[in-house]
């Protein structure tokens, strides 16, 4: 029995271009959001690259949820993670695992 490969799917922490990729959209989007929501603090090398932790991936996700999926303004999506981040992300897990059994029911459904 062969030894399997340390699980290397959460990285430490990804690039600006990582995280767009994720997200679908640019990467100035992502620096605008850095300077509009506090919370958002990603490291920077020593070349002045960010660098995203998986905290803040799932920061930007929230922000994405609330902005682009919501319809939420920005300041209305500030204020929504200050006072009620716990439940703004219990409803973004669930409408993304709502996501993934649709598509995973569109293939089931296209392979029929």
């Amino acid at each position: 029995m062969e030894e399997s490969a340390p699980d290397t799917s959460e990285k430490r922490y990804y690039s600006i271009g990582e995280v767009a990729q994720m997200l679908q959209v640019n990467p100035s989007l992502i620096r605008f959001w850095e300077q509009e929501f506090d919370s958002l603090k990603p490291r920077k090398n020593r070349k002045g690259n960010r660098l995203f932790t998986p905290q803040d991936l799932e920061q930007l996700k929230l922000i994405y949820y609330l902005v682009k999926e919501r319809g939420f303004t920005l300041k209305g999506a500030r204020e929504k993670l200050r006072h009620n981040k716990d439940d703004t992300a219990q409803n973004a897990r669930v409408v993304e695992r709502l996501h993934q059994i649709k598509q995973a029911l569109a293939e089931l459904r296209d392979a029929l």
